[in-house]
């Protein structure tokens, strides 16, 4: 009875062969960690190991491929599963944040710069619809004045009023609409115009020039000059004080156009230099009755007192040549209406035959009685138009 219940016992032995099963738990305790490849195969090699395992398998051939092919599903299961969450989401995150970004910069545009560097400019350019309103006019140098934080003109502009009166943006503004409020009534642009204005030779002849000297590397040096030696009858010229002005203007914005102010692409450094400036020169030779000429002095002063409202910071340096020692007061005037900054701009020049001097790389382009070697000034520069009448 003994041999005969040996083998009774052998069909005992499948339970070893649902080991597989225990495997199948195994695994599905598993399935946390199914993404590791290398752990996967594993519950499959465990079967072959023992012989009850190799009979079970011999015995039931149906059972046997189940361990197998529940390995090989699961790593599928977590291919075609897992991406899904993990990576799909996250490719289109970097294009999200940048169309965020955009519409951040397109609703919030990035501060400018000089902005940053001068918070007064940035005041001053939000108060410019206010101040173009006050004015009713928005014309400057030959410049239409835009409330365009990127308009590289207009910002100038305003550079030019702000620097003129220190930083002081009240003051600026105030000038700024008092510039244009002028600009308005006189019309500058018509006194220029040859085609409206012309002006009596008789009294302006040979007494303004503008003359335009090309510089390597540093553009170009715009020059006025006013040879005040050349008037003929005095009361004539600086009797009519608005007559006067109106001329001395029509040349002065000759000079701006020069400057190409409406042209400009780059913003001027607030504490650097600026190339939208011109010379002047002031020849006072043979004008001994300067002193005592009541007419002249009033001309003057408020020759010097409109362009200081109304030309701020378009004068690099003036030079005031063939000055008697008895004009003191002219320097006297000039510093009543412009900063220090200015009047530190402001050089005598007693004997003018040194001036050209005074512009290294252009002697020879200045004319001879200033020291240069080229052409006088008459007949070579250009000046505002004049009228038949004879010098």
């Amino acid at each position: 009875m003994s041999d005969q219940d040996k083998p009774q016992e052998q069909p005992q032995a499948a339970p070893p062969a649902q080991e597989p099963d225990t495997t199948k738990s195994e695994q599905t305790e598993q399935k946390p960690s199914a993404t590791e490849s290398a752990p996967a195969p594993e519950p499959a090699a465990e079967p072959v190991a023992t012989p009850a395992a190799t009979a079970a398998t011999t015995t039931e051939p149906a059972a046997a491929p189940e361990p197998a092919a529940a390995p090989g599903a699961e790593p599928a299961a977590a291919t075609t599963t897992e991406p899904t969450p993990t990576t799909a989401p996250e490719q289109p995150k970097p294009e999200q944040a940048a169309a965020e970004t955009a519409a951040e910069e397109k609703n919030e545009p990035a501060k400018p710069e000089y902005f940053t560097k001068t918070p007064a400019l940035e005041q001053f350019f939000n108060h410019l619809p206010t101040i173009l309103a006050n004015a009713d006019h928005s014309e400057m140098w030959g410049v239409p004045l835009k409330h365009d934080a990127t308009d590289v003109p207009t910002i100038n502009v305003l550079i030019k009023f702000l620097r003129a009166k220190d930083g002081d943006l009240e003051l600026a503004e105030d000038q700024l609409t008092k510039a244009l409020k002028w600009r308005k009534e006189i019309d500058p642009l018509a006194l220029v115009d040859s085609s409206k204005n012309s002006y009596d030779a008789a009294k302006f002849g040979g007494l303004g020039y503008l003359t335009t000297y090309e510089r390597e590397g540093k553009g170009d040096l715009v020059v006025t000059w006013n040879i005040y030696g050349a008037v003929k009858k005095i009361d004539d010229t600086f009797g009519d004080i608005t007559e006067f002005i109106k001329w001395r203007v029509a040349l002065m914005e000759l000079a701006v156009r020069e400057l190409k102010l409406d042209q400009a692409t780059s913003v001027i450094e607030y504490d650097g230099e600026d190339p939208y400036q011109m010379a002047q020169v002031h020849d006072y030779l043979s004008l001994s009755f300067l002193r005592l000429n009541p007419s002249i002095r009033a001309t003057t002063k408020k020759t010097i007192e409109v362009f200081s409202t109304a030309y701020p910071e378009l004068l690099r340096e003036k030079f005031f040549v063939n000055v008697p020692a008895f004009m003191g007061w002219v320097f006297a005037i000039f510093k009543m209406f412009v900063n220090e900054n200015t009047s530190r701009k402001f050089h005598p020049i007693s004997n003018g035959a040194n001036l050209a001097r005074e512009f290294p790389g252009l002697v020879e382009k200045f004319p001879k009685a200033y020291g240069g070697g080229g052409p006088d000034l008459e007949g070579s520069a250009r000046t505002v138009a004049l009228n038949s009448k004879e010098v």
